[in-house]
């Protein structure tokens, strides 16, 4: 009978959760940003491209940690990150660097710049691989290998800040100086070099709270007062980190070594 026929069910779409939307949202501004970089690169107006690059690694920072504060991280959000990551801190910073300085190299000043863009792509890949590794210690996951795409952005841009202070509307007559800086961070961004990661920091002890704010208030305030002498001394401190990380992750290795040996002793 016709009657006990019963009605296919209805498929629709299932509606997204909010706190899926916000991080992407956030990413989706820094690849603006990084776009908006380029286009005023090819304006030669360096300093706001600079700044627009700068303003893309903080939303890469904010982006990460709310998707993980909102427990809203999707792959589609790791693919779209990568992606912006890739164009932030890869080609804009490469372009940045072309046109400020290196294009009076001719072919080679191009090579070296596609020469950091590709690095940035092989870093992002890299990453992307070592996050499904099951076999990563947990200490691990306080360490990335090789500098992250932002920080080899900020370190790639240095002969800009310190061009600004100078005045110097165009670095051509430090292209000599310039060139083997980009093919060392290049070398940094691919490399196996351990480095600090903030990203598993989710408590901070009570009684440094305020200190940290402090310093965080300094820092912007500097920021804003003083942008590129500012940013000069966060790359120099950032590089003066790389060997105490570079300690710190082999002193945890030699004592998971030392850890797993016991074990297996004891087993035995």
């Amino acid at each position: 009978m016709s009657g006990d026929h019963q009605q296919p069910p209805k498929v629709g779409f299932r509606g997204v959760p909010v706190r899926y939307l916000l991080p992407n949202l956030i990413t989706l501004l820094a690849l603006c940003s990084g776009l908006t970089a380029i286009r005023l690169a090819f304006e030669s107006r360096f300093e706001i491209a600079v700044a627009a690059v700068i303003l893309a690694i903080f939303l890469d920072a904010v982006d990460g940690r709310l998707a993980r504060m909102l427990k809203g991280t999707s792959r589609f959000g790791a693919e779209l990150d990568s992606l912006a990551d890739f164009l932030n801190f890869g080609v804009a910073p490469a372009l940045l660097i072309y046109f400020w300085a290196l294009n009076s190299f001719r072919p080679m000043g191009w090579t070296i710049c596609m020469m950091l863009a590709v690095a940035c792509a092989l870093r992002l890949a890299r990453f992307n691989v070592m996050l499904d590794d099951p076999n990563k210690p947990s200490w691990a996951g306080g360490f990335f290998t090789g500098i992250p795409a932002p920080a080899g952005a900020g370190l790639a841009m240095v002969p800009l800040y310190l061009g600004f202070i100078n005045g110097d509307t165009e670095g051509h007559r430090f292209a000599g100086f310039i060139a083997p800086l980009i093919v060392a961070i290049a070398i940094l961004l691919v490399s196996r070099v351990p480095t600090f990661s903030g990203k598993t920091v989710s408590r901070v002890p009570r009684d440094l709270v305020l200190p940290i704010l402090a310093g965080a208030a300094l820092f912007i305030v500097c920021l804003i007062s003083f942008p590129w002498e500012t940013l000069t001394v966060a790359a120099a401190a950032y590089l003066a980190l790389i060997p105490v990380s570079v300690f710190r992750y082999f002193s945890y290795k030699k004592i998971d070594k030392a850890r797993s040996a016991s074990e297996q002793n004891a087993d035995v």
